[in-house]
């Protein structure tokens, strides 16, 4: 009898220790299950704040206030860009002859319409003074003058020039010129009824790359892929002076410092008694 109820204590004993074991392993179980699932619930809270931030970063960025309008991406390609005078209003002449309008903002570009003028290349444009008209000019040896706001053409001038015509300028609401691939350079006034320029000069044996004029508007200076400077007298209508040739050829001209410097890439001149009274034209530096 004795035997016996040892024997029932011993596996009374055991069975609690084992029932101990299991309960303290259930309890590691539980918590290593509880660790795993605050280390999972710790990347998740990570990753969200992550996301937070990436989200925080796009929306602050498509909230922040631009400083330029956006890209224009066009089609064909560009030969030349004029600003208009008054507005924020851009015209693009491009490679097929067409001239398209933008209207922009630091926000958008808006494209108003498109002109097909040209048969070949539109090679300049610009603006008239108060910006109602665009002055265009062509391989295809035309002139085209468009209303802006309606898009319709104002006045036409077919072979203006014997060869394709490579740049113009605008110098008063009458007279504009214009200058070719052989170095012509013509004058026209809007006010004569005929279709004929009102003076003509070739003095170069290449292009004639650029045209400007100061603001009094007394000579004209032409640039040349000769490699000279030609100053032509608008109100005798006769060439003043003409510089020698350098050997590079220059492309495009540029005034600054109240006029008394010119850029002609890719040079720099200092105009001595500039427009018509200077004594000499000085080279002064290459760019």
């Amino acid at each position: 009898m004795c035997t016996t109820n040892k024997s029932d204590e011993v596996e009374e004993e055991s069975t609690e220790s084992s029932e101990s074991d299991d309960m303290s392993n259930a309890t590691i179980s539980d918590s290593e299950v509880s660790e795993e699932n605050d280390d999972q619930t710790q990347n998740q809270d990570q990753d969200e704040e992550e996301e937070d931030e990436v989200i925080k970063a796009i929306r602050n960025a498509s909230e922040k206030k631009r400083d330029h309008p956006p890209v224009i991406h066009c089609e064909d390609f560009i030969t030349d860009i004029s600003f208009h005078p008054h507005e924020d209003f851009l015209a693009v002449a491009n490679i097929v002859g067409d001239v398209t309008f933008y209207k922009y903002t630091n926000e958008e570009t808006t494209v108003v319409r498109t002109l097909e003028l040209h048969t070949k290349s539109c090679r300049d444009i610009e603006f008239s003074g108060d910006g109602k008209i665009l002055y265009s000019v062509a391989k295809d040896k035309t002139i085209m003058l468009s209303d802006v706001e309606s898009g319709k053409l104002v006045r036409f001038f077919d072979e203006a020039h014997e060869v394709p015509i490579y740049c113009l300028l605008v110098i008063d609401e009458n007279l504009f010129a214009t200058g070719d691939d052989e170095g012509c350079v013509k004058l026209w006034d809007l006010r004569q009824n005929v279709p004929n320029p009102i003076y003509k000069t070739k003095k170069n044996e290449d292009y004639i790359s650029d045209l400007i004029t100061h603001d009094s508007k007394n000579y004209l200076l032409c640039s040349s892929g000769d490699g000279s400077l030609t100053t032509i007298d608008l109100r005798n209508r006769t060439v003043h002076m003409q510089s020698e040739e350098y050997e590079e050829e220059l492309t495009c001209l540029g005034l600054f410092r109240s006029e008394s410097k010119l850029v002609a890439e890719p040079h720099i001149y200092s105009l001595i008694d500039i427009w018509g009274l200077w004594d000499s034209m000085i080279y002064l530096s290459k760019m």
